[in-house]
């Protein structure tokens, strides 16, 4: 159910299906993420750290202060962060030419190895998941809530 304020900006009600698809997406892919990431994760690094691995992968080069932010933590969590990553051999962080007061994170080798495989592990668990609990008819309806879905992305 849909009602209009001042603005007449629809306000969504409990009752309403957006509502209620919003809060089971959000459960439902939050459960499956910690999943995936449980399944894949051989070395045992924390969900933030793997998060933040992950991050730094799909960057060229970044700094700490810029992944506290798209992590929303703090500098000095971040900074725990990146040192067991380095301990690990999966960062490598280099002081800033241009600013003597900040450092710049990149993947290693081994790092980017490590996204690779957390990311093949995680896909085959949720690949044979699917295959072994879903029909055919299942798993096309999967297929086209997921095109449905990525409108919300658009």
């Amino acid at each position: 159910m849909e009602h209009t304020t001042e603005s007449q900006k629809p306000v969504v009600v409990a009752g309403d299906s957006a509502f209620r698809a919003a809060l089971d997406l959000r459960a439902v892919t939050s459960r499956l993420r910690r999943r995936v990431m449980a399944v894949a994760d051989d070395e045992s690094l924390t969900g933030g750290q793997a998060a933040v691995l992950m991050r730094i992968a799909s960057r060229d080069v970044t700094t700490a202060s810029a992944l506290a932010i798209a992590e929303r933590v703090s500098p000095q969590a971040i900074a725990a962060t990146l040192g067991e990553l380095q301990q690990r051999g999966y960062i490598l962080r280099t002081p800033d030419p241009t600013d003597g007061r900040r450092h710049l994170v990149q993947v290693t080798d081994a790092g980017r190895a490590r996204v690779e495989r957390t990311r093949d592990a995680g896909r085959e668990w949720l690949e044979t998941a699917l295959a072994e609990q879903y029909t055919e008819d299942e798993r096309q309806t999967i297929i086209a809530a997921m095109a449905l879905l990525e409108r919300v992305l658009a």
